[in-house]
């Protein structure tokens, strides 16, 4: 009897690891995957400054807008709260779920639609506002894929890394809080790959 109950014990405790383990893995799989692609593009939250930098740049703007690598949906959440239409897009599922139980709980879920989706699937092509966390890698390839797919009167905002031939209408904050606004109407056919930008000007 006491073996059984002892073998009754070892099955509950290597299914309980088993499981375990298992959780584990699905929680920290989307996470790590990131960081194994051939452009890492990890999950960093946006502090208030960068938040709050973007909002500005967002002033007297209107239309839909559009966060590509969304993450705990910060952006879309604050946006949302100043009258946009807003959407994300992110790849990790648990950072969506997360984003969409954040909108719900700040009374934006009506104006708020979050997606699994890999940004270089989608079209950007109905968004007049376009925000993007990116990383350097990367930057060169979405501003093409950008440039040929927005409209005339799109504004594309860069948080942390500028892109590399457009030369930015409007500049604020500093850092790693530095955002950097686009209007397409005036970016399009910049070629110019170096240039110099004051810590904040606003115009």
């Amino acid at each position: 009897e006491g073996r059984s109950r002892r073998r009754i014990w070892g099955l509950w405790v290597t299914a309980g690891v088993g499981g375990t383990l298992v959780a584990l893995y699905a929680v920290v799989t989307p996470f790590v995957t990131p960081a194994l692609r051939k452009v890492c593009l990890p999950f960093v939250p946006a502090t208030s400054a960068q938040i709050q930098n973007v909002l500005k740049m967002l002033e007297r703007r209107s239309g839909s807008l559009v966060d590509i690598g969304s993450g705990d949906g910060r952006i879309v959440i604050a946006a949302a709260k100043r009258g946009f239409n807003a959407v994300g897009y992110e790849l990790n599922p648990w950072l969506v779920w997360y984003s969409r139980y954040r909108a719900w709980r700040d009374g934006v879920h009506q104006n708020t639609k979050f997606y699994i989706s890999d940004l270089w699937k989608v079209s950007f092509s109905h968004y007049t506002n376009v925000v993007v966390f990116g990383v350097p890698q990367m930057m060169p390839q979405l501003e093409k894929k950008l440039e040929e797919e927005l409209e005339y009167s799109a504004r594309v905002i860069a948080c942390r890394f500028p892109f590399p031939s457009w030369i930015p209408d409007h500049t604020t904050g500093e850092g790693i809080d530095t955002v950097w606004a686009y209007d397409l109407k005036y970016s399009r056919g910049c070629e110019t790959k170096s240039f110099e930008i004051a810590p904040e000007t606003e115009s």
